[in-house]
Formats: structure tokens, sequence, C-alpha cells
């Protein structure tokens, strides 16, 4: 029986997640490593733009795999009938505005799983394995949320959260300068985790966000961006209706703007810095790694922010 009396707890309102028919994890990777083991694959295919956390179960499952190329376009340079029975094939839903590419490789491809941790808002697709990543779009820690029509067999332990929300606290009530070691801490804790359930802290959370006013505001930001700088962004971007953004993938030769966008505390993630060990300079991925700028267009900004974006760009284009 929970305490009754005493202190007060976090003052979350007691909403629907969005993810409801999903099994909740701990983690992305921890779903990956989930398909895995119930699915029995023997063989991986991955793409070699991806965070390198996806070789974590593979290599723990010591499962054969094969790298892909994409093109640019965000589609995969792939012969899809070479999967064969005991094989999968992994397709990354890139900052949130692939959907039209995940529809076309559904259709090709029987072995497939979905990653959506760069795509919250987008439904699964009937008897596809996919799964998401809220922390990229939420603040919380971990967890994850998984779509599948197999379930593992075994007893999973309920993760516990508070102590990796030092930097979600140290934001709010400081900056996020001040949080940032712990960010990275934090992050580094998530690493060769144990496939647990969701903690209750973080299904609170997630249990309390007003998501039909976030995607709104993604939406909004993502199109004010792409109206002022689609003319020079090297990326082919074509979106689905509906689709919610993670980020503006602004792919650009200009290798100081990175740094210069920083001095004005616009701070820019790199996807992925081990793309660039995988591949030679000559490759596209290696190309996305260093010059794609995933420009915020998160609930936290409005157009006015998204106005200082574009000017600070076009001083540096």
């Amino acid at each position: 029986m929970n305490a009754i009396g005493g202190y007060f707890d976090f003052e979350l309102s007691k909403g629907k997640e969005y993810h409801q028919n999903s099994i909740r994890l701990n983690t992305g990777r921890n779903t990956f490593e989930y398909i895995l083991k119930v699915k029995n694959y023997k063989k991986v295919y991955l793409p070699y733009f991806t965070c390198e956390v996806m070789l974590e179960p593979i290599i723990k499952l010591d499962i054969q795999f094969e790298f892909y190329h994409i093109d640019n376009s965000l589609f995969p340079i792939f012969i899809f009938s070479q999967v064969q029975e005991h094989e999968v094939f992994v397709y990354t839903n890139y900052f949130g505005i692939c959907d039209k590419q995940v529809l076309e490789i559904s259709l090709r491809c029987t072995n497939l799983i979905i990653d959506n941790s760069q795509s919250f808002f987008s439904k699964p697709l009937p008897k596809i394995d996919t799964f998401y990543s809220p922390r990229k779009f939420f603040g919380v820690s971990d967890g994850a949320y998984l779509y599948i029509d197999k379930y593992l067999e075994q007893d999973l332990e309920l993760d516990v959260s508070y102590e990796r929300m030092s930097h979600l606290l140290k934001r709010t009530d400081c900056s996020a300068e001040f949080g940032f070691d712990d960010f990275k801490r934090n992050d580094d804790v998530l690493r060769n985790n144990p496939i647990r359930k969701m903690s209750k802290l973080t299904n609170a959370i997630l249990s309390s966000i007003n998501y039909d006013i976030i995607k709104q505001q993604r939406i909004e930001n993502f199109y004010e961006l792409h109206s002022y700088l689609k003319n020079t962004n090297k990326l082919k971007i074509e979106l689905i209706d509906d689709q919610v953004p993670m980020v503006y993938p602004y792919y650009s030769d200009n290798q100081k703007l990175r740094g210069n966008l920083l001095k004005s505390n616009i701070y820019i993630a790199t996807y992925w810095p081990n793309v660039m060990d995988w591949c030679s300079e000559n490759e596209l991925e290696y190309q996305f790694a260093k010059r794609i700028l995933p420009l915020p267009v998160d609930q936290r900004y409005g157009i006015m922010d998204m106005k200082k974006i574009i000017q600070l760009i076009k001083k540096n284009v």
C-alpha cells in the first residue's frame, strides 16, 4: 500500500501516454534487443548512418551484422530480396521526416524493424516491429516503447530512474550548461543495462504531457525554418502530412556554421560521430555526420526563435 500523508511529490497531471498500447521498456537499445531475442534473428542489416549503441545488443547476442548505405533522400541503397528468413533489415526514421521511406520499405521487405527513436509521433505500421525513444523528444532520462506481436518469455524487473534525472533538474533550476556534465554521465549510465520495464517516474512524466500542443509547435517551427532554408539545404526533404519532426536537418558545406551558432548559444548535436570512423570521407554517410546540422524545432521554442536561427544562418551562408 502506498503511503498516506507525509511530504508531497511532483504535481504531475494524470493524463495518457501517446503510445498506450505498446510494451514499456527502459531504453531504445533494449527494445531492439527484445526484438532480436524474441524473433531469434541470425543476421541484421544495419545502416552505416546510425548510433553506435545499436551495436550493443547485436554484439551482446553474438549476431552477425552487415552495414548498408543510404542515398541523399535517406533511402537505403539495398536489394531487399537478399534478406533471408532468419535475417532482418533495420531502418531509421531519420530526424522524424522519413515516414514516406518507411512505408515504401515496408512494401518491399518482410523482416523489418523500424527505429522510430527520432520519430516519436509516427504511428507503427501493422505487423512491423517498431520502437521509440521518448527522451529524444521530452524531458525524461530514459524509457522506450515497443510494438511487436510476440512477447519475451522472461520476467522483467521495474527500472528506477530518479538517479538519472539530475541533468533535468539542474537545467530547470540553473542552466543547460550547469547540467551538461550530468547529462553526459547519465547518458553513459544507460550503456549495457539489462532489459527492464519502464520506471514509474518516467511513466508518470510521459503521462503528464500535452502531446497535441507539442506536435503543433514542432510542425510550425519546422516549416518556418524550411520555408527560408530549403533553397540552400542540400538534403532532400519531403514530409508526409502531419509528420512531426525531431529537428530540422540542415545540410551545409559551411564548416564554420556550427561554431558560429554555438557562439550564439544555439547548441547543435552531431548525429553520429561514430559514423566518421565507420565510413571514409568520400562516402555520403561521413558527410551527413559531419555536415548535417540538426536545428532545434521542439516545443520549448516558437517562431521568433526560428527567425533568430534563420538570421544567424543567413549571415554565414
